[in-house]
C-alpha cells in the first residue's frame, strides 16, 4: 500500500475514533443524560446499559485510533451506529408543552443524528472492508492488507 494512502487511512482512523473516546469517557464520567434515553427508549436496566455503552464506545474508539481489531471492531460500530439510530433517533419530538416550532426543530434534529449514525455505519464498514491501513497495531501483527 502507498504512503499517502496509509496516511490518509490514519487520518481517517483519527477522525473517526474521536467522536466515541469522546463520548464512551463523556458516558462513563457521568451516564445520567445517557441513561435517561434509554429509559425514556423503554429499555431495560438504563443505568448499566449507559455505562456499558460508555465502556463500548471507548474501547473501540480508542481500537480504532491504534488500529487494533479494526475490521471486527468496524463491523461492531457499524451496528452500534444503525442500532442507536434506530433506537434513539427515528422517531418525532414531542416535548409537552413545548411550542410546535420547537418540536418540529427538535424532530429536524433527531433525523440529521439519525443521518449521522447511517453515514458513519457506511464509513465504518468501509474501514472494516479495508482495514487499518500501514500504520496501525494491525500492520505490526500482519493483519493490515488493503483490499483496493
Amino acid at each position: 500500500m502507498s504512503s499517502p494512502n496509509s496516511a490518509l487511512i490514519l487520518l481517517a482512523r483519527v477522525l473517526l475514533s474521536f467522536m466515541f473516546i469522546y463520548a464512551g469517557f463523556g458516558k462513563l464520567a457521568d451516564p445520567s443524560g445517557t441513561a435517561g434515553m434509554i429509559a425514556g427508549a423503554g429499555m431495560p436496566a438504563a443505568n448499566v446499559l449507559a455505562y456499558l455503552a460508555g465502556l463500548f464506545e471507548l474501547v473501540t474508539g480508542l481500537a480504532v485510533l491504534v488500529g487494533f481489531q479494526t475490521r471486527i471492531v468496524g463491523w461492531l460500530l457499524a451496528l452500534f451506529c444503525v442500532f442507536t439510530g434506530l433506537a434513539f433517533h427515528s422517531a418525532a419530538i414531542n416535548v409537552p408543552d413545548f411550542p410546535a416550532a420547537a418540536n418540529g426543530w427538535l424532530t429536524a434534529l433527531n433525523q440529521i443524528m439519525l443521518m449521522k449514525n447511517f453515514t458513519l455505519a457506511g464509513a465504518y464498514i468501509l474501514l472494516a472492508t479495508v482495514g487499518a491501513g500501514a500504520y496501525s497495531i494491525d500492520a505490526r501483527r500482519g493483519g493490515a492488507a488493503v483490499h483496493a
